[in-house]
């Protein structure tokens, strides 16, 4: 099954692909490698979530906000490409949590983007992932990803 088809079986819809906070671009393409820069998740109710982990927000907000920046990167593998099913495997996720230093569950809160590329992908969103806790991110975001997949021409 195409990974547009799992997309749209799954019921969600894209995000419109949010602007560069500096001086780059969201996507940059080499040879047959995608590299997404890092995505924070979208607005909530038009307010972007701003805040740590382990203290204003829970893991479970953490998945959230992971599966959200995650939707933000297909939204830019669906602008750049055209189609996801340009995609031929994801190979790395990135993820960086603000998190309170007693914060322990990083893991299980890269898993909301696992997870979302796996169901988009299928076996092809299988990937290496790293996960690191920092003290603070650009506008106070609770979390940002970034991502490289592999694309066919």
């Amino acid at each position: 099954m195409s990974a547009e088809i799992r997309f749209n079986n799954l019921g969600l819809t894209l995000p419109p692909v949010s602007a560069p906070v500096g001086n780059y671009t969201s996507a940059v393409q080499v040879g047959n490698l995608m590299y997404i820069s890092g995505k924070a998740p979208s607005p909530v109710d038009g307010v972007m979530p701003k805040g740590k982990l382990g203290q204003r927000y829970s893991t479970a907000d953490g998945v959230g906000f992971a599966h959200s920046a995650c939707l933000e990167v297909l939204a830019v593998l669906k602008e750049k490409l055209g189609s996801l099913d340009k995609v031929v495997q994801v190979v790395d996720l990135h993820g960086s949590i603000n998190a309170v230093p007693e914060f322990e569950q990083h893991a299980e809160v890269l898993d909301g983007a696992s997870d979302l590329l796996s169901a988009v992908f299928g076996p092809a969103g299988a990937h290496v992932r790293s996960v690191i806790g920092v003290s603070s991110l650009r506008n106070g975001v609770p979390l940002t990803i970034k991502v490289i997949v592999e694309v066919r021409e």
